[in-house]
C-alpha cells in the first residue's frame, strides 16, 4: 500500500505517472533478476466479462469510469490458476516491468519466512537488532522481528504523502544519496510501545530488507532470484531499485510484470506450494494473512492521520469479512488481491493521478479498489 517515492519524479502532484511507472528501471539505479530458466505460462480459462457496475459507499459506479479515472494500465484476473481476463491500457503491457510500490512489502515478508525456514533467522521473536546495526535506544533496538513484520515496531512515523516534512518523504534522501537506507533505519526514533499500535511504516519494511541481507549474507536481489523468481517461473527479468550503496529499496522498489506479480499471488493462494513443491512454508503463509492481535484487526491499522477498514498480517493487508481475502497494496492503486474462497487472484496496476494529493479516500481510493476487485471476483461465481 502506500509507500515512498524516489526523488524528483513529481509524485503526489496530480501529474500523470503512467509513462514513468512503466520504466522506472530506466530512470533509476537498479539490480536485475534474470527471468527463470524454466518460465511458467498460465493456461487460458473461459473469457470473463467485467461487471459493468459495482457498489461502493451505497452507490453504483461505472467499471469503465473507474478504470479510466485511476489510470489503470494492467488488469489480470485468474481463477483456478487460469487467465480469465488480461487487459492492458496506456503504458501497460504483458512484457512491461511495472513499479510495485508497497506490493514489494509482501515479497519481502515471503523471503523472511523462507530465511526463517532455512535457519538464517532463528525465530521472529528475536530482536531485529540482533541481526542489523542500529543505534542504542533507537526505534529498532530490542524490537522483535514479529512486531516489525506487523507494522507494530513502535517507531515514530508519518506516511503522509501530502506532507513534504513526513518521515516517508525524508526517506527519499536515502534514494537521493544524501544518506543510505541502512543508516536511515539505524537512526529511527521510537514513539510507542512495540506490539501495541499498528502504524503503517515503510521504514519497518526497509528494516526487514536489512535483516535479510545481514542474516543470509546475500543481497535481496540474489536471494529473491533463487527463492522466488526461479521456482515460480518468472517469464521476464525483474528489477530492484537501489540506493547509492547498492541496498535494495525493500519497501517499494520492485519492478515486475503483471503475470509475474500474479504468480506471487497464486503462490499464497496455494498456501506456499507451487506445482506441488513448497516455496514458502505453509505455516508462514497462514500466519502472514491473519490479524492475530486486537491492534491488527480491521479498523485499527493507522495510515498517516487515519485508520483503515483493513486488518494487517505479515506485510499483507486483510479486507474485513469472512472470505479469507488478502492483498498486497501499493500507492497509486497497485494491488495483488487474492480471494481463496473463489480461487481468484487479481492484479491491478495503476497510476491514479490524484493519489497522494490528499490522504483522503476520495483521491486515493484504496477501499474503492477493494470493492471493485471484490465485485470482479463475485462475477466469477
Amino acid at each position: 500500500m502506500p509507500d515512498q517515492s524516489p526523488p524528483d519524479l513529481n509524485l503526489f502532484t496530480g501529474q500523470p505517472q503512467f509513462e514513468n511507472f512503466a520504466r522506472y528501471k530506466e530512470l533509476l539505479p537498479t539490480t536485475r533478476m534474470a527471468a527463470s530458466s524454466v518460465p511458467c505460462q498460465f493456461a487460458e480459462g473461459a473469457a470473463l466479462a467485467l461487471p459493468e457496475r459495482y457498489s461502493f459507499e451505497g452507490a453504483e459506479r461505472s467499471t469503465e469510469g473507474f478504470l479510466e479515472e485511476t489510470h489503470t494500465c494492467g488488469l489480470l484476473v485468474l481463477q483456478n490458476g487460469k487467465v480469465r481476463l488480461e487487459r492492458y491500457m496506456r503504458s501497460g503491457g504483458r512484457d512491461v516491468q511495472w513499479i510495485s510500490w508497497s506490493v514489494a512489502k509482501s515479497f519481502v515478508s515471503a523471503l523472511v519466512g523462507i530465511a526463517v525456514d532455512e535457519g538464517f533467522i532463528r525465530d521472529i521473536s528475536d530482536p531485529i537488532s540482533d541481526y542489523i546495526p542500529v543505534e542504542t535506544g533507537s526505534a529498532y533496538d530490542g524490537v522483535s522481528i514479529r512486531n516489525v513484520l506487523q507494522m507494530s515496531s513502535g517507531a515514530r512515523w508519518n506516511e503522509d504523502y501530502n506532507d513534504p516534512n513526513s518521515e516517508v518523504h525524508r526517506l527519499a534522501a536515502a534514494m537521493a544519496g544524501v544518506t543510505s537506507l541502512e543508516s536511515f533505519v539505524a537512526n529511527m526514533v521510537p514513539e510507542s510501545e512495540p506490539g501495541t499500535v499498528c502504524r503503517y511504516n515503510s521504514g519497518d519494511t526497509q528494516a526487514l530488507g536489512a535483516l535479510l541481507v545481514h542474516a543470509t549474507g546475500r543481497s535481496l536481489t540474489d536471494y529473491m532470484k533463487e527463492k522466488l523468481v526461479e521456482p515460480l517461473g518468472f517469464e521476464f527479468d525483474s528489477y530492484w531499485l537501489i540506493d547509492s550503496t547498492g541496498m535494495e529499496m525493500a519497501f517499494a522498489g520492485l519492478n515486475v510484470t503483471a503475470r509475474d506479480f500474479a504468480k506471487f499471488g497464486e503462490l499464497y493462494r496455494g498456501h506456499g506450494l507451487w506445482n506441488g513443491e513448497p516455496v514458502v512454508p505453509e505455516a508462514w503463509v497462514r500466519a502472514s494473512v491473519q490479524a492475530d492481535a486486537p491492534h491488527l484487526r480491521a479498523g485499527q491499522p493507522i495510515l498517516a492521520d487515519h485508520t483503515l477498514d483493513l486488518g494487517y498480517g505479515y506485510q499483507w493487508w486483510l479486507p474485513d469479512g469472512d472470505r479469507g481475502e488478502f492483498s498486497a497494496i501499493g500507492i497509486y492503486n497497485q494491488l495483488v488481491y487474492v480471494d481463496p474462497s473463489r480461487n481468484v487472484t487479481i492484479v491491478k496496476l495503476s497510476a491514479n493521478p490524484a493519489y497522494g494529493t490528499s490522504m483522503d479516500e476520495r483521491t486515493n481510493r484504496e477501499m474503492e479498489n477493494i470493492a471493485f476487485l471484490r465485485a470482479v471476483s463475485a462475477a466469477m461465481n
